[in-house]
């Protein structure tokens, strides 16, 4: 998950549009399209600092959701390089009763995706 801004200086007489905004348009449409998946409660894009970078849920769930899973992410790395030092966390799936969170952790950010858990 890749959403870092890049430096772009069009020509003058360029009619396209700035990285910066083509890579913003991007990742809203993606957010989108998650939110739009049949039983997604919410999503969450935090920045390795553990700040919200753009959220669907308000912010005390927000920034409950950012302490808790940037903790578990990093105890969750740490055991997978323990293991072999040359593997890293890609995803990491959580599954409960009520709910399944899903968190993409990537250098910068990490995608964090709450759905409701599947009754069928």
């Amino acid at each position: 998950l890749d959403i870092g801004y890049r430096t772009y200086q069009p020509a003058a007489s360029s009619p396209r549009q700035p990285i910066c905004c083509a890579i913003d348009n991007e990742v809203e449409e993606t957010f989108k399209r998650l939110l739009a998946h049949k039983g997604v409660i919410g999503a969450i894009i935090v920045s390795s600092d553990g700040i919200a970078v753009r959220t669907s849920m308000d912010n005390s769930t927000t920034n409950h959701y950012c302490g808790l899973i940037q903790q578990l992410v990093a105890k969750s790395r740490s055991a997978v390089r323990d293991l072999d030092p040359s593997n890293d966390l890609t995803f990491l799936r959580i599954r409960s009763t009520r709910n399944e969170i899903m968190v993409a952790p990537d250098r910068d950010y990490s995608l964090i995706v709450i759905q409701e858990t599947s009754t069928e």
